[in-house]
């Protein structure tokens, strides 16, 4: 697929028109990285963002103690490192591929520019932008006020609606990372998983989950109490 094709397809360019997405196609850069490629590091100067292509990244944070914390996964159409490269400040977090993957590098001088002269970018770029304070909102809401179960139930619930309420999912990341990711451990989320298996909230084949009682998942989502 071409790059103007794929750019038609990210939401912060609806609305644009062919002109403007020949203009925009021809300031970014495409980038391909191996698994396990960091794309930038805490502290690095942030001159643009990105739009992953395919592939997943990881976003993630580590400790005084040097421990890994996981704060977003990212994969294809979504965008990451924008904050920072508006406030023309440095990354707050290090991103990192977990898999093979394909990005768009937009530089922050060439898309200012841009913007000043199409404003409906500005626009789309406030809604994106509006949508990711929503998602860090209930990430903070999962890992300060939840127990893991709730945590869990609620990130299978989300996988759910990225593919269309589809009851039929696969894992993105390995359980390790998942593990990370829900501010957790991959032994005590394990135990959760073959819980949830033995009440029939989910039945469990590999990486392939299927939800089998998505009421009572909501349930434990919204902090109800997963029973022995």
């Amino acid at each position: 697929m071409g790059t103007k094709t794929i750019l038609t397809q990210i939401p912060i360019f609806k609305g644009l028109s062919p002109k403007q997405i020949e203009t925009l196609s021809n300031t970014l850069v495409e980038l391909n990285f191996k698994r396990d490629h960091i794309i930038f590091s805490e502290g690095d100067e942030a001159t643009g963002f990105y739009i992953l292509i395919s592939g997943r990244i990881k976003v993630f944070k580590i400790s005084l103690e040097g421990k890994e914390q996981i704060l977003h996964i990212f994969g294809p159409g979504d965008i990451f490192g924008e904050v920072p490269m508006f406030e023309g400040n440095h990354f707050p977090a290090n991103a990192e591929t977990i898999e093979k993957s394909r990005l768009l590098f937009f530089q922050r001088s060439s898309l200012i520019e841009l913007i000043k002269k199409e404003p409906n970018l500005a626009m789309n770029m406030l809604a994106a932008l509006s949508i990711r304070l929503r998602q860090l909102a209930h990430l903070i809401e999962d890992l300060s006020l939840k127990e893991v179960p709730g945590r869990l139930a609620a990130y299978l619930l989300y996988l759910s609606d990225r593919v269309e309420r589809n009851s039929e999912l696969k894992l993105d990341i390995p359980k390790g990372q998942l593990a990370s990711l829900l501010g957790t451990i991959p032994e005590t989320l394990s135990r959760i998983f073959n819980k949830m298996n033995r009440k029939g909230l989910i039945k469990i084949k590999g990486r392939k989950i299927r939800l089998l009682n998505k009421e009572a998942l909501k349930e434990v989502a919204a902090g109800g109490k997963l029973l022995i």
